[in-house]
Parts: C-alpha cells; sequence; structure tokens
C-alpha cells in the first residue's frame, strides 16, 4: 500500500491579485511545493487537484481563465495526474476514487486551500472512504469569514477546521513534523 498527495485547488485565484487571496497562502503553497518535491523525489504518487467553476458569475476558478490555473509552485508535469473537480469534495463526480485504487494507495497527505472548504470535504470523504489521512496544516490555507455580524479571523478558521479534522477523520500535523517522520 502506497501514500499519495493530494495537493487540492492551489490556484492563481487564491494568491495576491487574485480573486478570492488567501490569508498567507505564499507560505502554505511553499511548503505543498517542498511536499511534491519529496513525493517526485521518492515516486510516489501526487494528484493535482483543480477547481473550476460551472456557474456564471462565480466568484473564483472560471474555466479557461489565468485565476483557474494551478500556481507556478505546484505547477503539474506533463505526466502528473490533474483531476478537475467542480464542488469542495474532491471524490464528488470525479475519478480520484478509482485512481487512487488503481494505485494501491491506502493513505493520502492533504494540503492546499481553503482549510473550511475542500480541504475539510476533501478529508473527510477520504476518511469516510478508508484511507489514513494526514493534513499538512502549515500547507493549508484560508481567509476571514462573516457570521452574521462577525467576523472570524483565517487563523481562528484554519484552527477550528483542523482541530475538527484531527479529532475523527486525520492525523493534523506540521511540515516540519511529516519531513522528520517521512519514511518511504
Amino acid at each position: 500500500m502506497k501514500t499519495g498527495l493530494l495537493l487540492v485547488d492551489i490556484q492563481n485565484d487564491y494568491f495576491p491579485g487574485g480573486m478570492v487571496e488567501l490569508v498567507e497562502i505564499d507560505d502554505a503553497a511553499a511548503k505543498a511545493e517542498e511536499l511534491l518535491t519529496l513525493f517526485r523525489k521518492h515516486q510516489l504518487p501526487t494528484y493535482h487537484i483543480q477547481h473550476i467553476a460551472l456557474e456564471k458569475g462565480s466568484p473564483a476558478f472560471l474555466a479557461n481563465t489565468s485565476g483557474s490555473e494551478i500556481h507556478e509552485r505546484v505547477k503539474p508535469l506533463p505526466e502528473d495526474v490533474v483531476i478537475q473537480k467542480h464542488f469542495p469534495n474532491s471524490f464528488r463526480e470525479t475519478d480520484l476514487l478509482d485512481r487512487l485504487k488503481n494505485a494501491d494507495v491506502s493513505k493520502l497527505v492533504i494540503c492546499g486551500a481553503m482549510s473550511h472548504m475542500c480541504i475539510d470535504a476533501t478529508t473527510r470523504a477520504a476518511a469516510d472512504y478508508g484511507f489514513r489521512c494526514m493534513v499538512i496544516h502549515d500547507a493549508c490555507a484560508t481567509r476571514d469569514l462573516k457570521f452574521l455580524d462577525t467576523v472570524v479571523p483565517a487563523q481562528q478558521v484554519h484552527a477550528s477546521f483542523m482541530s475538527a479534522l484531527a479529532f475523527a477523520y486525520a492525523k493534523v500535523i506540521s511540515f516540519q513534523e511529516f519531513v522528520s517522520s517521512f519514511r518511504v
């Protein structure tokens, strides 16, 4: 059984100048880039997840725009698997599950954006499908949210969702903890 890397929605619209800039996305992407380099070095399977919006007027990820492209830090190589999705859950209406099973992947390392949406939905689905999940918390990013009249800072949003995932769905660790314990 293998370990695979899911790079979820690390796309230009989340970066400075994009349609939905995330807090600390540059730092998260730098760590995701290092994860990708490590997985490539050890010839472990990697999966780039790319969100493409279907709705006209969507705030981000419109098809055939530079904002929907995967960011240069984690740019897929021609032989890399890129899975396009239209929902927060990377498994919904995609062939991700089949690809993981065909590659004999049983463990997933998950990073990307947004912590409170696609990372959460994808991790929960993966765990429900029986994968052992590990979320690299500092290789994920999110943004401030508003609920009624309350603005919830991105750091609190992120901490809340990482805490919830760690409770029952994934081992949630830092990039450094992952690298220190990495074994092929």
